[in-house]
């Protein structure tokens, strides 16, 4: 696909967070973008102001779309059931997964992303620094596996009981194609004892340095 074809869906999970989406979602629904973007906003099961927020910035952004998360079940991985929800509403071909504390400095970022992605990439990491954005490329979604694996778990104890926490890591955004967004849902339920976190980093390191 030509770069200047390349069309977005950035989609993000949030809970009780308004006033992260009142300063920074305009940012994103702002974009200078020609081929086209949407967002989507999970709502998982907010308490707070959130559905009044959105609800209002819909009334003025048409390419805004909300939909939530069902009501909770501990069997089950919370980012994992929102991402799956978020996939299959995704109309474009390319889905760009963030969050909400993430702010945008400029309009022209999905251009900068578009302009600078990999041709050849399925998955590609993005961070955002002072000195613009930078992009992490791998040609399929296991090469991406264990910098996924290794960013995304924190095993913490939560009360009277022991489970994975799942939180974000260094990077800011994962791009990915549609057709292949429902591969990296299945890393959020794996589980990763010290050893196997330790093995994951060094072979980040091996790799780097080869």
């Amino acid at each position: 696909m030509n770069k200047k074809e390349r069309s977005f869906s950035i989609m993000m999970a949030v809970h009780d967070q308004a006033r992260e989406l009142e300063e920074n979602l305009p940012l994103y629904l702002t974009q200078e973008y020609e081929p086209g973007y949407e967002v989507i906003i999970i709502d998982d099961t907010s308490t707070d102001d959130t559905t009044d927020v959105l609800k209002r910035l819909k009334g003025e952004y048409k390419h805004l779309y909300t939909t939530f998360l069902p009501k909770p079940n501990r069997l089950l991985v919370h980012k994992k059931m929102a991402l799956n929800i978020g996939i299959k509403a995704a109309k474009k071909d390319w889905i760009i997964i963030t969050k909400i504390n993430t702010r945008l400095e400029a309009t022209d970022v999905l251009q900068s992303i578009a302009e600078n992605m990999d041709d050849d990439a399925e998955l590609t990491l993005g961070y955002m620094g002072k000195k613009g954005i930078r992009l992490q490329s791998f040609a399929d979604c296991q090469d991406a596996r264990d910098h996924l694996r290794k960013a995304e778990r924190r095993l913490k104890k939560v009360r009277d009981r022991k489970r994975m926490n799942y939180t974000w890591g260094r990077y800011d955004f994962i791009v990915i194609r549609k057709d292949q967004a429902q591969q990296i849902l299945n890393f959020y339920e794996e589980k990763i004892s010290a050893w196997s976190l330790l093995g994951i980093r060094l072979r980040i390191i091996f790799k780097n340095l080869f």
